[in-house]
């Protein structure tokens, strides 16, 4: 079996776990089985988290990190198919954001401040790859990657495409 089905398989299956534990919770709170409030929070919580595929789970954890305040931008990249369930989170919690294509089967989000979103709209118009230097560089900043090996990669990359300059 390919990894994909097996993949597929062990979602569906713990999908079916979960809804299965929903249907116990609602038929315990309907029959006042469960007393305990804290019981059935744990249970809700528990489920939720089994059915959200790990992405989504990287996602609401981007998404505290930005609401913290630990980064003004994040830059958040997942299958297509999950493309609905960000934007609509995303616009659940008022946050601006991005989206662009990065590849067959896979599309960028970006999310944060209005300012940043503004600049990524105006130089991030091709694939990540092809970024000359300097809009890498820039692109790093704004997701707040540190500083210094920022710098140590626009070198490199600028020497880089400085050799392959004289070479070609």
């Amino acid at each position: 079996m390919k990894l994909e089905t097996l993949n597929f398989a062990k979602y569906l299956f713990l999908s079916i776990v979960s809804v299965m534990k929903l249907l116990y919770l609602c038929i315990g709170i309907l029959t006042n089985n469960i007393q305990d409030k804290n019981t059935m929070q744990q249970m809700a919580e528990m489920t939720i988290g089994q059915v959200l595929p790990p992405e989504a789970k990287v996602l609401m954890n981007h998404i505290y990190e930005y609401k913290k305040g630990v980064r003004s931008m994040i830059l958040f990249t997942c299958n297509r198919r999950l493309e609905t369930f960000a934007t609509q989170r995303l616009c659940r919690q008022s946050i601006d954001y991005v989206v662009q294509p990065a590849g067959k089967d896979s599309i960028n989000v970006y999310f944060g401040r209005r300012e940043c979103l503004d600049a990524i709209r105006l130089f991030v118009i091709r694939p990540l790859n092809e970024l000359t230097p300097e809009e890498d560089f820039i692109l790093g900043a704004l997701l707040g990657y540190d500083i210094c090996a920022q710098c140590e990669r626009y070198c490199e990359r600028k020497t880089a495409a400085s050799i392959s300059q004289l070479a070609g």
